[in-house]
């Protein structure tokens, strides 16, 4: 590593980005300098770190001179204008929008699934879809054990997904409902206090949403393997931090529910809630804040031979975003390709 290290995170007045920063610190990430980016619309502006509060600076083109890693999430149309100067100046991106997330040419990483992805990378890295990161964190210890052949998923996602904005609405449309005013409906197509969207991005031709493509497409580039089959439905719920997913996998092996929750507990970045006994199970309010992946529920499938139901639970900020992507700049490190 060199003897400077100097981060660069773009987007950082988001949710992500303030996430992303805060997880820098608490990581003690070895950065010498930070440097906070976002739109002109936010220069004067300040973010916290490691107890100062950091001016902010406007993304452009010539922003990543003498940067050696940048964390981006600053949406994709940003991205696909930025990260390609950013990685012709030597730095090396960390990208958390869908930009580049399906280019053969850039490696989309979960560190617990496919860390040795990182080592051709060729300067933009690619953080996956927050619903999918936290379910490949389970499917790959069974899968390597049992051969995934099949997953269906159902998704409960929370409005952080969206951003503050989707946030800040929840919250008024809530204190709106209980105060008998007008209900604000400005985020998503529908209100989303104490309903449930089955409607996660943009609608494709074949009735399926972006979001579910995403979780679709990026498993099997994140396993290394197409033959998986995989299909999802994605729904938007009245919940602030925190994606649930009911996972059912079909296997070439048949694996028992104590042996996928033996393999699941020794499995790293997991940890197994599992005791429906004594009312344990992952929930939402279980994984804000925190860092693993949360499974529970896990079940063999009375309908299917080889199956097994799972529920699966992160936080979609943290693991799913912002600490994916610091784990990534962390390996490069560990493996000498960052400074």
């Amino acid at each position: 590593m060199a003897s400077e290290l100097v981060v660069a995170v773009a987007g950082a007045t988001g949710a992500v980005g303030r996430e992303m920063l805060k997880t820098l610190e608490m990581r003690n990430f070895p950065a010498t300098k930070v440097i906070p980016l976002a739109s002109s619309r936010s220069v004067g502006k300040t973010v916290p770190y490691k107890g100062q509060e950091l001016p902010v600076s406007e993304l452009k083109e010539d922003s990543f001179q003498g940067v050696h890693l940048a964390l981006f999430s600053a949406g994709g149309g940003t991205s696909k204008t930025f990260a390609p100067h950013a990685a012709k100046a030597g730095c090396i991106v960390v990208d958390n929008s869908s930009a580049w997330r399906m280019d053969p040419e850039v490696p989309l990483v979960v560190p617990e699934v496919n860390p040795d992805h990182l080592d051709n990378h060729k300067g933009i890295i690619a953080n996956p879809n927050c619903s999918t990161i936290q379910m490949v964190v389970a499917l790959k210890p069974i899968h390597d054990a049992a051969r995934i052949k099949r997953v269906v998923v159902s998704t409960y996602q929370a409005v952080s997904g969206t951003g503050q904005k989707a946030i800040d609405e929840l919250d008024g449309q809530v204190r709106a409902m209980y105060n008998n005013r007008d209900i604000p409906v400005n985020v998503y197509a529908h209100r989303i206090a104490f309903n449930c969207l089955p409607h996660i991005d943009r609608f494709l031709d074949d009735g399926y949403t972006f979001e579910e493509e995403k979780m679709m497409l990026e498993t099997k580039k994140i396993m290394g393997d197409d033959s998986i089959r995989v299909t999802a439905t994605t729904v938007r719920v009245p919940v602030f931090y925190g994606h649930s997913e009911a996972v059912n996998i079909e296997t070439e092996r048949k694996l028992t529910a104590a042996e996928a929750r033996d393999i699941l507990s020794k499995a790293p970045g997991i940890v197994v809630m599992d005791d429906p006994s004594n009312n344990e199970y992952p929930m939402a309010l279980t994984a804000a804040g925190q860092d693993p992946v949360f499974v529970g529920r896990i079940r063999e499938d009375r309908s299917l031979e080889n199956g097994l139901d799972i529920w699966v639970v992160a936080d979609n900020i943290r693991k799913g975003a912002a600490l994916n992507a610091v784990q990534i700049a962390e390996i490069l490190l560990q493996k000498k390709l960052l400074g």
